[in-house]
């Protein structure tokens, strides 16, 4: 039987052709049938729950939730029009100054996740380096920045876009993170600054701050080279502050001038939003401030974008004013908990072992990978297997080199991961190896090299 009027059908238009791709349809659908459309196409996606791949925020209190929508169609960048939103952000960067324990006045901006906060803080080492020579009458030309192959993407990313060489210290199989014995040799009269990671993406350990601190200290007393340091925090500063209280990262360190952190990570907000946070105004160079007369008020911008959503902005805010510092603590410790217990039962399977040292200072993850055995799988089956049996994302993944013949797996453990699932992750993990050792592995063991996606 057919439709007589196919205009007409028993059911959505969208049922009965291709999803629109390559140009505009010559005409439009009614509401719910886009609706429809576009939920249709979400199905193939994985569940944000379960995604323990990264590291971004995959639930918010319904009246976070609130807060977002209400304030969807307001424009950050707009403070003429909306000069309390403007005003919520520099709370939001003075209360995080306060937190990173800025010794006086501080000035920052909201960015786009960690990747415009990590630009910004580079060129803001790169003009200040660049001021200081043409000051001492010495050439400007072949700036250097120094960091550890435990870094994200981006601070290769932004030596390549601003013309600045990377001196990137590999990495070791028995050594996933930096110190100053690594930064030394690496440091000379044109590096412009060196960056450490407070929580590693691969293991969520920190580089030896406080040592490379004393080291750029003594390198400036000794030899007159004035280093300073930029603390890649987009996952670790929203935790060690509430964790670890007494281990000095931060603006206590003398050689310390910015920090950049993620909201929308342990920040507890939804992507994308990034933080941007300078010791002192002095640390904000003036010829990267851009002054302009828009909509009627005459504004001062220091950002990569433009127009830009308020909705993470007041959210953040929201999170702030709503946990404290009680509640941001109180969280973290459950986090800890989970990823301790986590740690702890799969170790207990018999396949894995844990990757670092798990009694230093870490995020609320676990890294780990298979036992050597003579199995007919690896750590990429697993995952596989994970995800096609529970619908679990769980990354494999091979680390930077020199370490780079190394696979692991990690998960993070966020507030979607509570106690119950993270016990039924634990005995999804053990199920997955008891069913790969009767089939074996389900790809070749010789596989491409992967990177997991970390939410900058």
């Amino acid at each position: 039987m057919t439709l007589e009027n196919p205009a007409v059908p028993y059911g959505d238009a969208f049922l009965r052709a291709s999803a629109p791709d390559g140009r505009l349809p010559d005409a439009g659908m009614p509401a719910s049938e886009a609706l429809r459309l576009i939920e249709s196409e979400m199905v193939l996606d994985g569940i944000p729950e379960r995604n323990l791949a990264t590291f971004v925020t995959t639930w918010m209190e319904p009246e976070a939730v609130q807060v977002v929508t209400d304030n969807l169609a307001r424009n950050y960048i707009d403070h003429a029009e909306y000069p309390q939103t403007a005003e919520i952000e520099q709370r939001c960067v003075r209360m995080l100054g306060d937190l990173f324990h800025a010794p006086g006045p501080t000035t920052g901006t909201r960015t786009q996740g960690s990747s415009e906060a990590i630009m910004l803080g580079a060129l803001s080492l790169k003009w200040q380096w660049r001021r200081r020579r043409e000051a001492a009458g010495q050439a400007a030309d072949r700036p250097n920045l120094v960091f550890g192959a435990d870094v994200h993407v981006v601070w290769e990313k932004f030596c390549r876009y601003f013309d600045v060489e990377p001196r990137i210290i590999p990495l070791r199989p028995d050594k996933l993170t930096i110190g100053p014995e690594d930064v030394e040799p690496h440091v000379d009269e044109h590096t412009i600054g060196v960056a450490a990671v407070l929580g590693t993406t691969f293991t969520g350990h920190a580089d030896d701050i406080a040592g490379i601190d004393a080291l750029l200290g003594r390198l400036r007393a000794e030899r007159g080279l004035e280093v300073p340091m930029h603390v890649d925090a987009a996952s670790g500063g929203f935790v060690w502050p509430f964790l670890h209280p007494d281990t000095p990262w931060d603006f206590r360190l003398a050689s310390v001038r910015s920090i950049n952190v993620s909201g929308h990570k342990y920040g507890l907000v939804y992507p994308g939003l990034g933080w941007l946070v300078f010791r002192t105004p002095e640390d904000l160079p003036d010829d990267l401030v851009f002054y302009e007369n828009y909509l009627g008020k005459r504004d001062a911008t220091f950002t990569l974008n433009f127009s830009t959503g308020a909705s993470m902005v007041l959210a953040q805010y929201y999170t702030f004013v709503r946990y404290g510092h009680e509640g941001y603590r109180g969280v973290m410790e459950v986090l800890q908990a989970n990823a301790r217990r986590l740690a702890e039962r799969i170790v207990a399977t018999g396949h894995f072992e844990l990757v670092g040292d798990p009694g230093a200072e870490q995020l609320p993850l676990v890294a780990f990978r298979l036992k050597e055995a003579d199995r007919a799988y690896d750590e990429f089956d697993v995952a596989s297997q994970l995800a096609a049996e529970r619908g679990w994302m769980v990354p494999a993944y091979t680390l930077p080199p020199n370490a780079d013949h190394t696979t692991i797996m990690r998960v993070l453990v966020k507030r979607s991961l509570g106690h119950s699932l993270a016990e039924t992750l634990a005995a999804d993990i053990a199920q997955a190896c008891a069913t790969l050792d009767v089939k074996g592995g389900l790809h070749e063991l010789d596989r491409r090299r992967v990177k997991t996606g970390t939410g900058y």
